[in-house]
């Protein structure tokens, strides 16, 4: 199983503030919908929440603490290794947040799908440093500013070093 992170964040690596996005980028909802479609999304229960529903065509593994905590379509554990573990026969799964599961899985994922918003945000979240050597860029394409997509971006596929 490859084991991925998918993150949207601006130019500080801000990916949140108040348990929202910042920000209003279509075309990064489009993106993450084609490359993880099909796949596992992994996700701490404050991500799940504020986005309000599993996302669909996906198997959405939440982690929580709250041992009485579910909700109907989501597959509920207590840590990022029980997350892991029940992805062990997916082809590709994906960290999806938030800010403290992004940091236990840093140093266990191979790839990392970036949209890097080329703009600064009020945040109180942040995603880990990457951009330290231990990843290469293998994929760039700039994204298309308009009506719905108000801000530069770029979307970004990093492999970790061997």
């Amino acid at each position: 199983m490859l084991l991925s992170m998918i993150v949207a964040h601006d130019f500080n690596r801000g990916i949140g503030k108040d348990n929202k996005m910042p920000w209003h980028l279509p075309a990064d909802f489009k993106y993450l919908k084609e490359v993880t479609t099909g796949h596992a999304l992994i996700m701490g229960r404050s991500t799940f929440e504020s986005i309000g529903k599993p996302l669909p065509k996906r198997r959405n593994i939440v982690i929580t603490s709250q041992t009485d905590w579910s909700f109907e379509g989501t597959e509920v554990v207590q840590s990022l290794d029980e997350a892991i573990e029940r992805c062990k026969d997916e082809e590709e799964a994906f960290i999806f947040g938030g800010s403290s599961v992004y940091e236990q899985a840093i140093d266990r994922v191979e790839k990392i799908y970036v949209t890097e918003i080329e703009a600064s945000f009020d945040v109180d979240r942040y995603f880990p440093d990457y951009k330290n050597g231990e990843w290469k860029l293998t994929w760039e394409k700039s994204g298309t500013v308009d009506e719905k997509n108000k801000y530069p971006h770029t979307f970004k596929q990093y492999e970790r070093e061997k």
